[in-house]
This record gives structure tokens, sequence and C-alpha cells, in this order.
């Protein structure tokens, strides 16, 4: 059965502003009466307090009980931030990391994310992973990328948790370490985070890391193809067809493999198409395993498109065609199959089958 390898790599969503309320006391304004919170906010931000200032920011950002302006929601930000409130500092950032307010100007984030992420603020140390990690107004640099990550994943951030897990599988930017790989992976895996069930299932199905446990990776696989994750319903599938850390149970296997299929996952198409053909787990039925080839064919699998040329030379789902079937060799070859069968002598006219 054909198995799913590579993990999920690193994550590069920018955070965005953030949405902590300034803690000034109660007030209209949190009661949800937006006109008397604003007449209580204006007065404090004007006298320079801080905390009314990012609030004022925050509503003219969002619109709440002023006219959405996002000029002057900048203008309020930065007045808290020149104060060193991390959170202004942070919103200024990304405002001019996206050309909210004010005209894009990456060197002017990085400067900001700096001033928010000296003082801890979380965002603001994921944001300067990404920067450094894609050389985003900054040269790249992977070091500096994965030491903004740890920080963040120290705080507990999962994406970050996730991307420093990746470093250490990969090497990038810090030493290869399956062991610690394991570690973060595990973290962010066990606050959701989907891409580290996935990953955290290849490292104990491949004994990297952590002793080969085929029950853990398919707990952990299963977790993340419950949450919808394609590559996962495929592996979840793969071992009930091949039955690894669970009991074989091929008809589980095409339930799973038709959850990843419906995601146009190419390899969970190929496979159910070998067993429409092969009648395992199904009644075998050749027209259904030529629209499953087709389906994995048309995403550039090459053993999908050797199988469709020997079922259309073998007239096995489909009428025989000798044409089709030479076609199809020939595409299957074009995308790298590497089979030693000749293929069978086309008749002249015949036409080329778009892959």
């Amino acid at each position: 059965m054909n198995w799913k390898k590579a993990a999920a790599g690193l994550l590069f969503a920018l955070a965005s502003a953030g949405v902590a309320q300034a803690d000034v006391g109660r007030n209209s304004y949190d009661r949800g009466d937006i006109k008397s919170g604003l007449d209580y906010w204006r007065p404090l931000a004007n006298k320079g307090n801080p905390a009314a200032q990012l609030k004022l920011g925050r509503m003219y950002e969002e619109g709440n009980g002023v006219e959405k302006n996002l000029t002057l929601a900048l203008s309020w930000y930065k007045k808290a931030a020149d104060q060193g409130n991390a959170e202004a500092q942070f919103n200024v950032g990304t405002m001019y990391d996206q050309g909210e307010g004010v005209t894009a100007d990456k060197s002017q984030a990085i400067a900001w994310y700096k001033k928010a992420a000296a003082q801890g603020y979380l965002n603001a140390q994921y944001n300067l992973g990404v920067v450094y990690d894609t050389g985003q107004g900054v040269a790249q640099d992977k070091p500096q990328a994965f030491a903004w990550y740890s920080k963040a994943a120290e705080q507990g951030d999962t994406d970050a948790q996730f991307n420093v897990g990746t470093m250490y599988d990969q090497g990038d930017g810090t030493g290869k370490d399956k062991t610690k790989a394991v570690i973060w992976y595990r973290k962010a895996a066990e606050q959701g985070k989907v891409e580290a069930q996935y990953n955290l299932g290849i490292m104990y199905r491949d004994g990297e890391g952590v002793a080969k446990d085929s029950a853990a990776a398919f707990s952990w696989f299963k977790k993340a193809a419950d949450q919808g994750d394609a590559s996962a319903q495929f592996n979840i599938g793969a071992m009930y067809a091949d039955g690894d850390g669970i009991r074989q149970d091929q008809a589980e296997a095409i339930a799973w493999f038709l959850k990843a299929a419906a995601q146009n996952d190419v390899e969970a198409e190929y496979n159910l198409g070998v067993m429409f053909r092969d009648g395992e787990g199904v009644t075998k039925n050749g027209h259904r395993a030529v629209y499953w080839f087709e389906r994995a064919a048309e995403h550039r699998y090459a053993g999908a498109a050797y199988n469709l040329a020997m079922m259309y030379r073998d007239g096995d789902g489909v009428a025989a065609d000798a044409g089709k079937a030479a076609e199809w060799f020939r595409k299957a070859k074009h995308l790298g199959y590497d089979g030693d069968t000749e293929p069978p002598e086309a008749p002249s006219g015949g036409q080329t089958i778009p892959i």
C-alpha cells in the first residue's frame, strides 16, 4: 500500500493585531454602550493614558462607535506605542506590515515588532520569526527565525511550537534533532494543531526521534484525520489496509480513502483504483477502478496512468482500445513511470489524452 511520507512544512501566516481590551476598569464600552464608552475613553486618551489610546485605536480600526478610519487608528496606536505599550507597538507593526492606514513599510514593521517582542509580546515574536524565516523586508536569517519562534513557542503559541518542531526535524536554522522535534510537535499537537498531530504520526510510524509505535502513529493520524486533514485520512486508510497498528479492515480502508479522495488526495485516488480493480474491501468493479485511476492521472500520478493503459489494453472496465492504451503508456512514461512494460502499438490518428 502506498504511504504518504512527507511531513507538513513550516507555517508562515502572520499574526494580526491583538484583540485584548485595554484594562482601565469597568466601563460603558465593555458593557455594550459604545457612545458612553467613547465619551469615557476619549478624555483619558487626550490626557495621555496609553490604555485609553490603545482602546481608541481599536475602535477606529474596527469602526466600533466611530466611523472606521485606519489613519486615525494608527495615530492612536502610535501614541500608546510611543509610551511603551507592547500591544500598541505590535499593532503599529502590523499596520505598517499590511499597509493599513499607511504605506506598507516592512522596515518600520520590523522595528515596531522588535519593540513589542523585546517586552515579551508573543505575536510580535512569532511575526519576527516569520519575517526572518521568509526574508520579508530583511535578509533571510534562519537562526534568527528559530530564535524568535522559540521565544513565542515557550509562551505556548501553537504555530511557533510547530515551526520549532519542524526546524529541529529538518535541521533548518538549528541542528537537526529528531527527539526535540517530537517534543515540540507534541506540545503543539496537544493543543490541537493538526499539522503537528500529523507530523507526530509520521515520527511514531517511522521511529524518528521516538521508538517506533504503530498504535501511537495511528492515534495521532486519527486526531488529525478527524480534523479533516487529507494526508492523515489517507494514512489511516493505509494502516487499515495493511493491518499496521490496527486490525486489518479493508472496508474501513476504503472509507478513509474516500474521505481523503474527496479532498483530491492523489494517493487515495490511486489506492481506490487498485482496490476497485482487485476487489479489496469492495466488490470488484472495473468501471469504478477506471474512474479513480483517471482522477489520479489527472493529478499527474504516473502509476495511475500506467494502470489506465493496462485497463484499456485489456478491456478491463472499459472497451479495449489499443490507441488509448498506447497514449496512456506514453503519459505514464512522461510522468515518470519507470516500469519496463512496452506499450502496444497505437493505430494511426490516435488522439492525445490530456492530463
